[in-house]
């Protein structure tokens, strides 16, 4: 319930103003009474002892709060102004903002009183740009790197190279578990699916569906199979992995459980009900709608019909209680995994409408999210590893069929001969292409 934490001496503000433990308290007090884009609702206040010590007192023991001293920056105390602060920042990093073009470009400069490794570029200009105008581009020779679009993977340009990075991010579909009995949320949003509240479906679906079929097709080769959503990470467990691909046997479960194509329409039926249900995936998202789409296409063989939407947010925050969503979730934090089943979770609290959208509700999984929650060693993973299956139960497939988790992507990237950028790590949800941004050089002497 109380952390105590040192921090570095030697760290000054790019504005030169010396970096101290009350900039640190100032930080994640000022984020946990707003919206951060991080839950910090554990966090009952955080104090400066001194200038290096920074004490934080929790209203619940989250083993996770770890990753929040990780991924929140640091704000200077005597330079913040919540109206300006977002478009002129100061921060204690490598870099420094010295010109931002809405929509268009951020100019960073190297920040030479950073406490750290000293980058080799000195100055470095991002443009934003959608992913077709990227790699239109890096052709014309207007870009030293761009993230491009799995399907141009295999495309070559002269003078370039391309790369694709291992990533923890997947991508998944969220199976309300409640039938719909008219019940609504507290923003009058309705819960429940009469679909995908039977089990055989989810079930079905999940050893049904061929992942390899989908990365070779949606993702152009260009990912990995995905079954528990952390597959790839320390607390995911390999037991919880299965075989899919599995048509035969879908075929059997939904048999099982009652879903019979009575009347030779193609689709199966239930209780006068159809095996058809609406799927959803944002709109400005191709690699989202294109794995949509080749769900929707191999589940129509086993008799489902899935009819496949794109939307904005805002209409996927009202429809997310209610139809399955196309998700992606890529973190080293285990709170994801806390907030996506832990069942209290469930509409509540400023974060609620991400948090355990699906309203599933399983007292041994909640057991066993708590003890990872509340377990401050490495045992901890083993307890969430048992969330998704203990061998009796759990939120994947061998359990509750919770969600299709359906492939971890790869981010490609092309990139000019003569750039040089290391091993950077797994990319993350969304990519952080920057994050070894240290060993980036120049190859001297490039020959073509």
């Amino acid at each position: 319930m109380t952390w105590t934490v040192k921090i570095r001496d030697d760290v000054k503000f790019t504005d030169g103003v010396p970096l101290t433990a009350k900039d640190v308290a100032f930080t994640f007090n000022k984020a946990a009474n707003g919206t951060s884009g991080m839950d910090l609702s554990m966090l009952n206040s955080a104090t400066a002892l001194d200038n290096t010590t920074v004490q934080f007192k929790l209203n619940d023991p989250q083993s996770t709060f770890i990753y929040k001293l990780m991924g929140l920056g640091i704000v200077p105390e005597h330079a913040y102004n919540n109206e300006t602060y977002g478009q002129q920042p100061i921060g204690s990093g490598p870099y420094k903002l010295v010109q931002w073009d809405k929509g268009q470009q951020v100019i960073l400069e190297r920040n030479d009183e950073y406490y750290g490794k000293k980058p080799y570029f000195k100055k470095i200009t991002i443009l934003f740009m959608k992913s077709d105008a990227a790699f239109a581009a890096a052709k014309a020779g207007q870009v030293d790197i761009a993230e491009i679009p799995d399907s141009y993977a295999n495309q070559t340009v002269n003078g370039m190279k391309s790369i694709s990075l291992d990533s923890i991010d997947a991508r998944g579909i969220s199976f309300p578990m409640l039938a719909d009995t008219g019940e609504k949320t507290d923003d009058n949003y309705t819960i429940g699916n009469n679909v995908t509240s039977d089990t055989a479906i989810r079930k079905a679906l999940n050893i049904g569906i061929d992942r390899q079929a989908l990365i070779n097709g949606a993702l152009n080769g260009q990912g990995s199979k995905e079954f528990t959503g952390v597959d790839r990470l320390p607390f995911g467990n390999k037991a919880a992995i299965f075989k899919d691909g599995n048509t035969t046997g879908a075929s059997e479960i939904l048999d099982a459980g009652g879903w019979k194509d009575t009347d030779n329409d193609g689709i199966l039926e239930k209780n006068k009900t159809k095996a058809e249900f609406t799927l959803v995936y944002p709109s400005d998202d191709q690699t989202r709608q294109a794995l949509a789409v080749s769900v929707a296409e191999q589940a129509q063989k086993l008799g489902i019909k899935i009819n496949v939407e794109g939307k904005s947010w805002d209409e996927i925050d009202a429809l997310a209680y209610s139809t399955p969503i196309v998700w992606g979730y890529g973190s080293i934090d285990p709170t994801d995994v806390y907030l996506r089943y832990y069942s209290v979770r469930s509409g509540s609290g400023e974060w609620s409408k991400y948090n355990n959208v699906i309203f599933y509700n399983n007292s041994e999984v909640d057991k066993n999210l708590r003890k990872a929650m509340t377990t401050f060693n490495n045992s901890s993973n083993n307890y969430w590893k048992a969330a998704a299956w203990d061998g009796t139960t759990g939120y994947s497939e061998k359990g509750n069929a919770t969600w299709l988790w359906m492939a971890t992507l790869k981010y490609v990237y092309i990139m000019i001969d003569d750039l040089d950028i290391g091993t950077p790590g797994l990319q993350p949800h969304g990519s952080d292409i920057f994050n070894n941004i240290y060993d980036w050089k120049r190859i001297e002497n490039q020959t073509s």
